[in-house]
């Protein structure tokens, strides 16, 4: 697969692109900016890699941070702070399946996928960090190399949100998706998978390879009818990314139940195989504020990074 060049100037970017990027940048920002400016306390775990000043010790410390010679000079134990890197290197794999244009309440799929790379992008991209991006679901992945500049980010974000409406387009293999990002991203970061997760298995080993080396949030993007239906009677339903169709008869109560129970069990598959490789789980629903939900995923997730216990479990359905 080749590697993506970047598309020219934003000044060929269509206004209702620009405005619907415009709202976005300015929700997150207002919302969110106060909880993850500064250090990268709140994307990712651990310490940074540079050595900081000396504290002394307390009830709690890890003892592997103690500092031997000044302990031994002072006659009191001091442990050695480390500071947050300065630079972070973001990466987002972004579904860009024909299935996402779907939703049946306040948007559709591809406007939450739209809504949580513009979160995470302008809340990463900043200070010199820099952001790239591996784009899947319509034929092979598209590498967008990881760049440092808010020009960089929008032209991300602009294809995107100018991603065409087509049937057919293929179902999303997030394994290659992971496994190209894998190869590039070397350095340790934040990965970011943006996705309905309604793709074929053979991902899961990958996710582990990445999420070993890297930080990874799982944001899955979902509507309310695909966890159950409607008793609206025989309807034809369409896999937009296959073109299959098939026939469903919702006006029978065990029908609707059999749907119903297949996708809550997809769906604890599905948090047990990010729980598993360690991965945070986020998830936004056509039906609820998006904002609301990632508000209080990244305000949960810096309180969890911070040293407090008790995570909140974000990947269940409410």
């Amino acid at each position: 697969m080749a590697d993506r060049h970047p598309p020219g100037p934003l000044d060929v970017v269509d206004s209702s692109t620009r405005e619907i990027l415009r709202r976005l940048e300015l929700d997150v920002t207002h919302r969110l900016d106060g909880l993850l400016h500064g250090e990268h306390r709140g994307l990712v775990p651990g310490h940074g890699s540079e050595l900081g000043e000396t504290r002394k010790y307390a009830p709690g410390d890890d003892v592997r941070r103690i500092d031997w010679n000044v302990t031994a000079r002072l006659q009191q134990t001091y442990i050695r702070q480390t500071i947050a890197e300065r630079e972070l290197q973001t990466w987002l794999l972004v579904d860009r399946s024909s299935r996402l244009d779907f939703g049946t309440v306040n948007c559709e799929k591809r406007d939450l996928v739209l809504a949580a790379a513009a979160a995470v992008g302008f809340l990463t991209a900043r200070d010199g960090n820099q952001i790239g991006a591996v784009l899947t679901g319509r034929g092979d992945p598209e590498l967008v190399p990881a760049r440092s500049s808010r020009q960089h980010l929008l032209r991300i974000l602009h294809q995107i949100a100018e991603t065409p409406r087509t049937d057919n387009s293929g179902v999303t293999n997030l394994a290659d998706g992971l496994g190209r990002l894998g190869s590039i991203a070397r350095r340790r970061g934040l990965v970011v998978v943006i996705s309905d997760f309604l793709v074929d298995s053979g991902w899961e080993n990958t996710l582990n390879v990445v999420a070993r080396r890297h930080d990874v949030v799982a944001i899955q993007v979902s509507d309310p009818r695909e966890f159950e239906l409607p008793n609206i009677g025989v309807i034809l339903v369409r896999d937009p990314a296959t073109g299959a169709e098939r026939e469903i008869a919702t006006q029978k109560a065990s029908v609707r139940k059999k749907y119903s129970d297949a996708a809550t069990e997809r769906q604890h598959q599905l948090a047990a195989t990010l729980r598993s490789a360690k991965v945070d789980h986020l998830i936004l629903s056509t039906e609820r504020q998006w904002l609301d939900d990632l508000v209080s995923f990244v305000a949960g997730r810096r309180h969890r990074q911070t040293g407090s216990t008790g995570a909140t479990n974000h990947g269940e359905r409410r």
